[in-house]
């Protein structure tokens, strides 16, 4: 049992929650004002059965871990350190499990470099790496970049690598570890993770090389592939390419985050080497905490699509909550700072950055309708979206005063008028709430966090495309993730990787009292969710079939006719006695 485990078996959350608020027991619950927003009428609650809070204010929720990281501005491993403590619980010293953890730790460092090492000898000593190199050429990347980031090459065979290791009696034990290597599905053996693949490799900020990212030279579905987690690396705590412009950064006092190794790699190249990568589009509190140790400043530039915009709004309410000051340099849709700059050059780049807006005045035109407000009912709709989608967010009070001040200035009303009326409307809020879940997506959360053994059973077959559309949708597709490697969800990794608004309508589903979970309502509730996937389909295939039918376009016909068709036998599985 791992010390995390230990901690969930002896602390009790109402004990931790109660040396911050006072307590009221209301039933199997206990109710109180909330520790992380101001209030005068209690709407924070703590389950003890289920060991889990939720503020129907603030919208602040989580379990025992989450309330200490928020309450004491700590990382997952600071807060079960934290508990461990607190609750007399020993904490295994390093030099315990350094004999067999560090050992692993350093045989995993050193296969890292050999592979590196591997990698770059292809590059530059075979055929194939001189198609790489061209490629490079191509995208403008010189000599001096390909030796700044080590870039290399994974040959196009599936056992490149591996045959390399062989030869050094290297074990594939140890390269899978690694993720350097996969197993085969169907039959015995390994074969490469990376092939025909131009490869970036990823360092820790001592320049420690601990994973790999690949972009393929051929015709494969998948353009990007990235190292998984592994004992040495965890995705979401490194930014690439930090390494090497952190002393750039800390002398411009500003930073430039971008998507992945192909964006860094040309901004490097163009001069802004004050930039880094948060390699995915979801960028972590432990990303922007190690990058404010370097800068308070950041221009967060994503792609232009609709995915771009969202994950640059989650950076923003990130940096936001990291007191780090964000802008955001908008692109259009289609376009990423790799294509930008090839398109258009270094000086438009530099002028799109000079352009950046400040991070709250992009989520006003971009999350709600602020962009439209003129009359004055415009401007109170948008006021309802400032609270909704941004404010109920914010959780320092400090930054919370500030919103609204830039908010005012920003949307041309009255400071004090705003703030009265967004005082009104979150009373109106707590009185009038209503359901954001369907019954059965709720349902369905709430099983599949009390009972694993019906979570693995329905997740075994599950097909995500019937949440496509609900709120849902990025719940049940992390979650599904979890459960493919065999792992139950935990709140704080969640909270990583979901939006808040996201995770605030999970904790409040969770809180509610319901019965005890079967599979028999488990399968009931999904079926709901199908009915509701093939209804909404239907409802909207249907004006697309019309609109094709009236413009003559037969491929657009039969191609939604098709749909139509899978949803007329989806429905017949559905509902054979109908």
């Amino acid at each position: 049992m791992d010390l995390a485990e230990q901690v969930r078996q002896v602390a009790n959350i109402i004990d931790i929650a109660a040396q911050y608020t006072t307590l009221k027991q209301r039933g199997s619950k206990h109710v109180g004002l909330c520790p992380f927003h101001s209030e005068k009428t209690p709407s924070f609650t703590v389950d003890s059965d289920k060991q889990l809070y939720h503020c129907f204010g603030c919208g602040a929720g989580g379990d025992l871990f989450t309330f200490v990281m928020e309450k004491e501005d700590l990382s997952f491993p600071e807060a079960v350190k934290y508990l461990a403590e607190k609750y007399n619980i020993p904490i295994p010293e390093i030099k315990k499990r350094s004999p067999q953890h560090l050992k692993l730790e350093e045989k995993l460092y050193n296969i890292t470099e050999t592979a590196l090492a591997f990698f770059r000898k292809n590059l530059f000593n075979t055929k194939e790496g001189e198609k790489a190199l061209e490629y490079l050429k191509q995208r403008n990347i010189t000599e001096n970049v390909i030796q700044d980031l080590k870039i290399g090459y994974a040959m196009n065979n599936w056992d490149s690598l591996l045959s390399f290791f062989k030869g050094k009696n290297i074990s594939q034990d140890l390269l899978e570890k690694a993720g350097l290597i996969l197993k085969r599905q169907n039959k015995e053996g390994h074969y490469d993770r990376f092939r025909g693949r131009i490869i970036f490799p990823i360092f820790t900020l001592s320049g420690k090389a601990v994973a790999f990212g690949g972009r393929t030279l051929f015709d494969d579905d998948i353009k990007y592939l990235n190292s998984p987690d592994t004992p040495i690396y965890t995705k979401g705590k490194i930014l690439y390419g930090l390494n090497i412009s952190k002393e750039t950064i800390r002398n411009e006092k500003d930073s430039i985050l971008v998507e992945g190794y192909t964006d860094f790699s040309t901004l490097y190249q163009t001069d802004f080497r004050h930039c880094v990568a948060s390699l995915g589009t979801s960028v972590t509190e432990n990303q922007i905490a190690v990058l404010s140790r370097f800068s308070s400043k950041v221009i967060i530039c994503y792609d232009g699509d609709e995915a771009g915009k969202k994950a640059a709004a989650r950076a923003v309410f990130i940096c936001k909550k990291r007191e780090v000051n964000a802008r955001v340099a908008l692109l259009s849709e289609g376009m990423d700072p790799d294509s930008y700059i090839q398109k258009f050059g270094k000086d438009k780049f530099k002028d799109l950055l000079k352009n950046s807006i400040p991070g709250l005045n992009f989520l006003l035109h971009n999350f709600t309708k602020a962009k439209e407000a003129k009359t004055p009912e415009d401007k109170a709709r948008a006021v309802k979206e400032l609270l909704t989608k941004i404010l109920a967010n914010l959780q320092d009070p400090i930054v919370y005063s500030e919103t609204i001040k830039e908010a005012a200035k920003h949307l041309v009303i009255d400071e004090e008028l705003l703030r009265t009326t967004i005082k009104q409307k979150t009373v109106n809020l707590k009185t009038g709430k209503k359901e954001s879940l369907l019954y059965a997506e709720k349902r369905l959360l709430q099983i599949f966090f009390e009972n694993s053994s019906i979570t693995s059973q329905i997740f075994k077959d599950l097909d995500l495309k019937y949440f496509e559309g609900l709120k849902s949708e990025p719940i049940f597709s992390f979650l599904a993730e979890f459960f493919k490697r065999g792992r139950s969800p935990d709140f704080n990794t969640l909270k990583e990787n979901i939006d808040p608004s996201l995770m605030t309508l999970l904790s409040e589903a969770l809180i509610e009292k319901g019965k005890a979970p079967t599979l028999e309502e488990a399968e009931d509730n999904l079926e709901a969710i199908k009915d509701f996937y093939i209804t909404r389909r239907r409802k909207i295939l249907t004006p697309q079939t019309t609109e094709a039918e009236k413009n003559k376009d037969e491929t657009k016909i039969s191609t939604l006719l098709k749909q139509k068709q899978d949803l007329t036998e989806d429905y017949t599985n559905q509902n054979p006695d109908n």
